[in-house]
């Protein structure tokens, strides 16, 4: 890997001309093995990067990043890995490796991108935590950027869920919490779910790093739910580059008073899926979103009654009145557990009275 670190941490260096390197020589060892003039002939305008590779690798850095390498739970994943997400292969301008604290199995799950404004209404930041945590219990792994607001309202919400699962894509080096007060929640998303970003170790908070990151937001994702947006807010970028990369785009409609709905409605108008419920994301979704939800087991420590409630519950749903007659449990008991359950996120409450299974 320590080819793989200088490589990605060269300055003035950009990454279509590190993809040409790696294309041109098959590994990263052999770009620092290179002479100076086969490496100029393929960067005929870089000599500042030619003049880097030649010298060879700055061995604090590379001590410092390898050092962080070492660590449980940090890994880097680059392009020749055979476990690069397939989705983000897909994308006109992928990244050629992303630094990832946590799960790396998380970056090839089927996800769900939940983005918005970072001053959302009390209304956003419920909708945005309610529909994730639906999401996450029906197999999605949610996927945002950690900023404040709806995206952490989202990584919480999926985080509510018992084996809930959310990916932090970030514009800042791993070794960096950004915004700060979100420290509590990085350590709760790496520890159950995963923080990802193609920025190097040191690299601040640059407000162009921002656009740039939104890209692997949408690209990891099935799809792209904007929960509330100001005409001019970066999650139209993200849904844009959705678009653009063959992405479903889904938003939540609003008051047309509010500001923060006026960035949704223009979704809607250009072709954004309205929803109103988790239910419709994966309505729209389809096979791909079920093929998560088989994906997801139930919790191995489910009392015997309630996986037996569930198995009498089915995916249709049923009222408390068809539970008593299938189950033959009390309304009491039936009532009970499926309080419980739908805390767990294994059920849901719909119109009617009447319950559904979401896992």
């Amino acid at each position: 890997m320590l080819p793989w670190l200088a490589l990605l941490a060269l300055p003035d260096l950009g990454r279509r001309e590190r993809f040409s390197l790696i294309e041109h020589f098959g590994t990263a060892a052999a770009v620092f093995e290179a002479g100076r003039g086969h490496l100029q002939k393929l960067l005929p305008d870089s000599s500042v990067a030619v003049s880097a590779i030649v010298a060879g690798p700055d061995e604090t850095a590379q001590t410092a990043a390898l050092a962080w390498l070492l660590q449980p739970a940090h890994h880097l994943v680059t392009w020749t890995d055979a476990d690069y997400p397939a989705l983000l292969r897909q994308i006109p301008d992928p990244p050629l490796a992303l630094y990832v604290l946590g799960d790396r199995t998380l970056l090839s799950r089927a996800q769900l991108a939940i983005v918005g404004s970072r001053n959302p209404t009390p209304a956003g930041r419920e909708n945005a935590h309610a529909f994730a945590r639906h999401l996450a219990g029906a197999g999605l792994a949610i996927t945002s950027g950690m900023a404040l607001g709806i995206d952490g309202a989202a990584h919480r919400g999926a985080l509510a869920v018992e084996n809930g699962a959310t990916v932090a894509v970030v514009a800042t080096g791993l070794d960096r919490v950004y915004p700060a007060r979100h420290k509590e929640l990085a350590h709760d998303i790496a520890a159950r779910g995963a923080i990802v970003s193609e920025f190097p170790l040191g690299t601040p908070p640059l407000a162009e790093n921002f656009p740039i990151r939104n890209r692997l937001i949408s690209g990891l994702s099935l799809g792209v739910l904007v929960v509330e947006a100001a005409v001019g807010s970066g999650s139209l970028i993200t849904a844009r580059l959705a678009t653009d990369q063959g992405r479903e785009v889904f938003a939540i409609p609003g008051s047309i008073h509010s500001p923060l709905s006026r960035g949704c409605h223009a979704l809607i108008r250009q072709g954004a899926k309205l929803v109103e419920t988790a239910n419709d994301v994966l309505e729209e979704l389809g096979a791909l979103a079920r093929v998560a939800a088989e994906a997801r087991p139930l919790p191995a420590d489910l009392p015997a009654p309630q996986r037996q409630l569930l198995e009498h519950l089915g995916h249709d749903p049923a009222s408390i009145d068809q539970l008593v007659e299938r189950s033959g449990l009390t309304a009491e008991a039936v009532s009970s557990m499926l309080v419980q359950l739908e805390l767990q996120g294994l059920v849901e409450a719909g119109a009617g009275g009447k319950y559904q299974r979401i896992v």
